[in-house]
Formats: structure tokens, C-alpha cells, sequence
């Protein structure tokens, strides 16, 4: 019987690549299952999925209310920020207070962390642009300040930029102490439950995998690190590849939840999707 092929759409980024190490290495195998990995930016991965194109596929959070209806979210896979996330950064201003009325550069129309600015920063102009030229335009005097993903998250002082808000340590006060869903991995509900709770099986033992041989998946997950040493980068995999990315469980359920009661009672997503992990 021939291999099923699943294709696998995910960021090139260090967290994904040492979440799909086990996999992409074939250390992890799943019979039956041959695994193409696709890279590409998280936007540009938010809009296939819009088309349901891959069979599984990282995306924004913010971006599942919009795909509820062709994918199932993957209990294993998601980014929580637990006290870190997004931060809003920028060189001439240390406040939200001196930022009303200004220009903040964001980093894409259905990133979850555009979403958590409109939410939450009522009076302050935002224009998406892509993540990787925010510090770049801020800079340059285009954007009065930028609201950082990725690995600008953890180097922003090293550029010159100031502080005005980490949304990770924001949410974590809002709510009590919930993590701040920034990322999924969703299934397609037309391979069947069965298939969607193999894969996501899979997935979990990549992760492991992944833990359990740092010596080489750590290197690996650097080939994608845009230029940060090896001691920022295992930092950044250990904040985003943690013990809700194994299984989210009802705490990244809650949090998901909240996300997307939020964003409805503003008008900016359509009403919250059920919420059913594989």
C-alpha cells in the first residue's frame, strides 16, 4: 500500500524547526506517513490555510475563527507565551500615553499579535508591514514604533529600542495568569479523526524527541535563527517549545477561548469557534 503523503506547512523559525526535528530528521517515523515539510512565513501560511491547502499546518491563532470550518486544532504544536510575547518597542517613546497618536508598524493583518494591538491599544495608529523590516523602518524614522515577533522579541535592547509594553506579562495580569495563545497547529477535518490523532500523535513525539536529543536538534533549529548565537537562541526554543506546546491542554484551551471572546465582543473576528483539540 502506498505512504500517504501529508504535507506539513510550518515557519522557518528556530521553535518550529526543533518542534519538527524528530519528523524532518526521520529519527520519528509514522507508518504509513511520508512527511513534506513546507516553510514559509506565518502570513503566508494564515492564507493557504484559508484555502485549507495543506493537510497540516502551523498558523496564527488569531487566524482559526476564519479556517474553524476545514481544520481541527491540534492539541500538540501551539506557541503560549506564559509572562512573554509580542512587545511593543520603539526609540524615542517609553509609553503608551506618549504613543497616542503616533504610528506603530505591526506584523501582519491575521498575526495574532495585530490582533492583541487592536484589542487592546484603542487611539494608536497601526500598519501591518512584514515582521523582519519593523526594527529596520522604526529606525529609519517611517514608524514612531514597532510591535516585535520572533526573535526580536529577546533582542530589541541590543538594537537601541525601549520597552513600552510586553504583551505576554499584559495578558498574564488581564487574565489571572493564562498564557497568551499566540500560535496553532491545525489538522484538516477531511482526513478523519483517526488520521488527525495520529499526526498529532506524531508531532508530540517529535517534541520529545527534539528534548531528549538538544545536542542535535538545538543546532538544527539554529539554522533558522537569523543571526542570534546559539545561547539566545535555545532561550527562544525553551519560551515557545514548553510544556503547553506538548499539550495545550484546558489551561491553552481557556486562554483560546478568551482570545476569541474578545476579539468578537470588538467586531474583529466572527463569532468564537468550539473549541476541539486532537
Amino acid at each position: 500500500m502506498p505512504e500517504k503523503i501529508i504535507r506539513v506547512g510550518h515557519s522557518p523559525d528556530p521553535d518550529d524547526a526543533f518542534m519538527f526535528y524528530g519528523l524532518a530528521s526521520g529519527k520519528v517515523k509514522l507508518e504509513g506517513i511520508r512527511i513534506e515539510h513546507m516553510l514559509e512565513d506565518i502570513q503566508s501560511l494564515n492564507e493557504r490555510a484559508l484555502k485549507a491547502e495543506l493537510e497540516v499546518t502551523a498558523i496564527s491563532a488569531h487566524a482559526y475563527p476564519y479556517v474553524a470550518d476545514k481544520y481541527w486544532i491540534m492539541a500538540t504544536g501551539a506557541s503560549m507565551g506564559e509572562g512573554y510575547g509580542p512587545v511593543l518597542v520603539s526609540k524615542k517613546y517609553r509609553t503608551l500615553a506618549e504613543l497616542k497618536g503616533k504610528r506603530v508598524a505591526t506584523p501582519g493583518k491575521m498575526t495574532t499579535a495585530t490582533l492583541l494591538f487592536q484589542i487592546y491599544m484603542e487611539g494608536i495608529e497601526h500598519v501591518d508591514i512584514p515582521f523582519d523590516q519593523i526594527m529596520e523602518r522604526v529606525t529609519a524614522g517611517e514608524f514612531d514604533a514597532g510591535l516585535l515577533i520572533h526573535e526580536g522579541q529577546i533582542t530589541y535592547d541590543q538594537e537601541g529600542f525601549h520597552k513600552v509594553l510586553n504583551f505576554g506579562e499584559f495578558w498574564e495580569k488581564e487574565t489571572g495568569g493564562l498564557p497568551l495563545p499566540l500560535g496553532l497547529d491545525v489538522v484538516r477535518k477531511d482526513l478523519g479523526e483517526e488520521m488527525a490523532r495520529k499526526l498529532s500523535l506524531g508531532l508530540k513525539e517529535s517534541i520529545h524527541y527534539g528534548y531528549t536529543h538538544q545536542d542535535e536538534a538545538i543546532p538544527y533549529a539554529l539554522e533558522w535563527g537569523r543571526g542570534i548565537d546559539r545561547k539566545l537562541g535555545e532561550k527562544f526554543v525553551k519560551m515557545y517549545v514548553s510544556d503547553l506546546t506538548v499539550d495545550m491542554g484546558e489551561k491553552g484551551k481557556q486562554a483560546l477561548a478568551l482570545l476569541f471572546r474578545l476579539a468578537a465582543a470588538k467586531g474583529l473576528l466572527p463569532a468564537a469557534p468550539e473549541i476541539v483539540l486532537y
